[in-house]
């Protein structure tokens, strides 16, 4: 079975409350076998619109990378990386 990935994009408004969304997530991508591949750090924009913080992150499977974004410990921490940052996330399939 292949893989499962989120990737996220986000520019942080407030990095002190950031912190916060952090610990919150932290259960969740426990949880849901979470292992991050790149998680902000130096980074170069080649095309498009970029942005600050970029991250990579890897799940046993596809099923449970989209079950950590719905799950009901993931949801405290999406309340409050909206209230401090602007972004996307998008699972993608692994091969």
């Amino acid at each position: 079975m292949a893989k499962g990935y989120w990737v996220a994009r986000v520019d942080v408004r407030d990095p002190e409350r950031y912190k916060d969304y952090i610990a919150a997530a932290t259960p969740a991508f426990e949880k849901y076998g979470a292992n991050f591949l790149a998680r902000g750090g130096a980074m170069a924009a080649m095309e498009g619109k970029s942005r600050a913080r970029n991250v990579i992150i890897e799940f046993p499977t596809m099923q449970a990378a989209i079950d950590c974004y719905n799950s009901p410990e993931y949801a405290i921490a999406i309340k409050i990386r909206q209230e401090v940052a602007d972004g996307e996330i998008v699972v993608l399939d692994g091969l």
